[in-house]
């Protein structure tokens, strides 16, 4: 694997940030993941404009776009993958111990592996803890990931690949990784920003191209929800055929495999829409 740190293409074992580089100290930073088919990014230039504006909710000084378009094109000719995961990560680079940020400059890092194509549905678990709506990097896609990692752990305890948190009031918020989507009487519905989720791009791409609708919804619509997917960049949309210990039989239903037929045939035709 060839990785691009801070300026140009590493091999692996040697591509290094310092340890006191303020992402690892305190997770100062932010990221993308994009979706890499047949050598060509997909949607990058809406992941530039988030990876944007989760860093300037930091208070990081926004990446310059082109640098970051060609450390993309380097990384994606070094690790040639039929389909793969890119990660854009910039973070509050070399800092002092504790909150206090560095004038070093920031950093970035691009790295592409491989990955698969997901199953078209999966099953997904509500867990106890909760998004905080009103937080100070709500809605911004940071390099703080650790409640996702234990609530994903849980996830694959019980044998589910998401986990769906609720935000502080109780209302249906996103998973670790994902936004959520419901079906309800023929109609889509998906929890609005202002519930706490993060502004997914294949959301808005579903949500603009299926037809959608935000709402404000009770996290029990699970129990009731005649269909339910995940968006996100890896699973595209992606079917739910249990969530707890609710079936639901025959996922992808109608609606779902609709809003799946009409995202592949959209994005096909646009890679950067």
């Amino acid at each position: 694997m060839r990785i691009w740190v801070n300026g140009g293409l590493r091999d692996a074992d040697d591509a290094r940030l310092s340890v006191l580089d303020h992402g690892l100290t305190v997770g100062d930073g932010v990221f993308e993941t994009v979706k890499v088919s047949r050598g060509r990014p997909f949607a990058l230039t809406r992941h530039l404009d988030r990876l944007t504006r989760s860093a300037g909710g930091l208070g990081l000084t926004d990446p310059d776009h082109d640098e970051v378009r060609r450390a993309v094109d380097a990384v994606v000719e070094a690790n040639p993958v039929e389909l793969g995961r890119l990660r854009i990560t910039y973070t509050g680079g070399l800092s002092p111990l504790g909150s206090d940020r560095g004038d070093a400059g920031p950093s970035l890092v691009v790295a592409l592996s491989g990955t698969t194509r997901r199953p078209d549905s999966t099953a997904v678990v509500t867990v106890p803890w909760t998004r905080n709506e009103r937080g100070a990097v709500t809605g911004l896609k940071t390099t703080s990931y650790a409640e996702n990692v234990v609530a994903l752990a849980r996830a694959h305890e019980q044998g589910a690949s998401e986990a769906l948190f609720p935000n502080t009031v109780g209302q249906l918020c996103e998973g670790t990784g994902s936004n959520v989507f419901v079906v309800l009487d023929g109609r889509i519905h998906t929890p609005p920003v202002a519930s706490g989720c993060l502004a997914g791009i294949t959301r808005a791409l579903v949500a603009e191209w299926a037809g959608a609708q935000e709402t404000d919804l009770p996290l029990d619509v699970l129990e009731q929800a005649d269909e339910i997917f995940l968006t996100s960049t890896l699973r595209d949309v992606q079917a739910v055929h249990r969530t707890d210990g609710r079936k639901l039989p025959g996922a992808p239903g109608p609606v779902t495999a609709k809003a799946m037929r009409v995202f592949d045939e959209r994005a096909a035709d646009d890679l950067d829409p």
